[in-house]
């Protein structure tokens, strides 16, 4: 079978919603490449004393609906396809949410594994020297991605003042909350997965309470969907790390795994818990699964096994195309990456808001206005699969390109 490149497969997920909608062929047209891409070269004087160039990128998709939003990697295989595709589904993500933002995407060739703090400082700075003109709360807001974190974003936002000469803490989101980061962002991702499964359970008559759930992945997205859906009475029976997986039929107590993790660097090993491996926790007899790790990690040589009735995409692209054909066929009910993942961005657009106000958020007024905007975006895209006769991921897909293709027309871009 033929492995698609991400840009490839990006363009092809546009163009069936393009198809199913019936839209004028003018908008894959125009979609189907970023508006603009850069390149850029970014020497560092390392701490022995010489200088190493490092290859940075930054791909807007699309200005149509807003500024490009979207992260910064930092890792050895970042490649120009690669930003250029995660730029176009970030699109779509923030189209299925109804955020007034295009897609954008950036990414440095490098291995922060390797680098010492300052080094990775002076990469951090040199690479928004270099894309400064390109960037602004204006035209393109970048936040944390592979590798990247709130203390770089600092770095990022930091340079950037220094540029323009003043304070500019719209630029970038996912700060320090010193800097002007918003309240409730590190559950974010989380807490909108939860939403997004409390929302999918109430369309299945599904009670939560004393319902099981295995979640893969205990990094922050995981730990927070596992504490969240605990706090709702759900059973996390499962979970699991890099390290390795515990198990306990009767319910994993999640706040003191996460005390277990945060002493152990691993949840594996904890008390009260037997050891399982990631797809023996993937094909548990479970009503909620979580995948909240890597990609590809549902897929044919594991998919026949899945017997949850909800797998929530808490993780970008966790199932293969090949994959999800086969829970749909099985009747899984699948929450697609691109609206069970979004409550990062969510926040993130709320930050932006609040430091363009200078006016900032308690943390429940930001849950809050999550809560609404999660609920809504669920369902835009539940209404979408029921009217069209289409699986969830495609109905995410045409909402978010009906709302893009509607500002095309608006913008007189498409008749």
């Amino acid at each position: 079978m033929e492995t698609l490149n991400p840009l490839e497969s990006a363009q092809q997920q546009i163009k069936r919603a393009v198809d199913l909608l019936t839209l004028d062929p003018a908008v894959y047209e125009i979609l189907k490449e970023p508006t603009r891409v850069l390149a850029v070269s970014v020497p560092v004087r390392m701490d022995d004393g010489h200088v190493t160039t490092f290859i940075g990128y930054r791909s807007q998709h699309t200005d149509v609906v807003g500024p490009a939003k979207g992260g910064v990697r930092f890792h050895p295989q970042v490649t120009m396809d690669e930003v250029k595709a995660l730029s176009m589904w970030m699109t779509i993500k923030c189209a299925v949410l109804g955020l007034p933002y295009g897609g954008g995407k950036g990414g440095v060739v490098c291995d922060p594994r390797e680098m010492s703090d300052r080094e990775l400082q002076q990469l951090s700075r040199a690479y928004i020297q270099a894309i400064a003109e390109f960037v602004g709360p204006e035209k393109d807001i970048p936040a944390p991605d592979v590798n990247t974190n709130p203390r770089i974003m600092g770095w990022m936002m930091d340079e950037y003042s220094r540029i323009k000469g003043y304070n500019a803490p719209g630029l970038i989101t996912g700060k320090p909350m010193v800097l002007g980061g918003s309240a409730g962002r590190g559950e974010a991702t989380g807490r909108g997965a939860v939403i997004t499964i409390r929302e999918a359970a109430k369309r299945l008559g599904l009670d939560l309470k004393g319902a099981t759930a295995a979640v893969q992945g205990f990094g922050n997205v995981g730990s927070n969907t596992a504490k969240l859906l605990h706090e709702m009475g759900v059973k996390v029976v499962a979970i699991n790390d890099v390290m390795g997986g515990a198990y306990n039929a009767t319910g994993i107590h999640i706040p003191e795994a996460l005390e277990y993790s945060r002493a152990h660097k691993t949840v594996a090993g904890m008390p009260g818990t037997t050891p399982l491996t990631t797809d023996q926790l993937l094909t548990l007899d479970v009503d909620v699964l979580v995948p909240a790790a890597l990609e590809n990690q549902v897929n044919m040589g594991n998919v026949a096994g899945i017997k949850a009735k909800i797998v929530c995409e808490a993780a970008n692209g966790p199932t293969t195309p090949e994959a999800s054909r086969v829970l749909e066929e099985k009747g899984v009910f699948v929450i697609p990456d691109i609206l069970a993942n979004a409550g990062g961005v969510t926040v993130s657009y709320f930050e932006w808001v609040q430091n363009m106000m200078h006016f900032y958020w308690p943390e429940d007024e930001v849950n809050d206005k999550l809560e609404r905007m999660m609920v809504s975006a669920f369902k835009h895209v539940y209404n979408m699969k029921e009217t069209r006769g289409v699986d969830m991921r495609d109905a995410a897909y045409m909402v978010a390109i009906e709302r893009v293709a509607e500002a095309m027309s608006a913008r007189g871009w498409i008749n």
